[in-house]
């Protein structure tokens, strides 16, 4: 992905993280249980564009945050 698109997807992430009052250590948990390997610190490096995301996360993001795709990609 671009970089700055990636950058923006992790932001939007986040965003959608905390409107759901979760931290970043209740979030990379709700992945684990889902089958990504996802810990704390790789999810703060995907919040902030550093670390690719990947479909199947992409997928369990959806479903975690209980969000469209449009929802996590505008």
């Amino acid at each position: 992905m671009n970089a700055v698109f990636e950058k923006k997807v992790g932001q939007r992430i986040r965003l959608l993280r905390e409107e759901r009052k979760l931290t970043q250590e209740q979030l990379s948990a709700k992945l684990q249980v889902g089958g990504c390997d996802i810990t704390r610190s790789a999810l703060a490096k995907i919040e902030v564009g550093q670390r690719h995301l990947y479909v199947d996360e992409l997928k369990l993001f959806k479903e975690i945050l209980n969000v469209s795709y449009e929802s996590i990609l505008e």
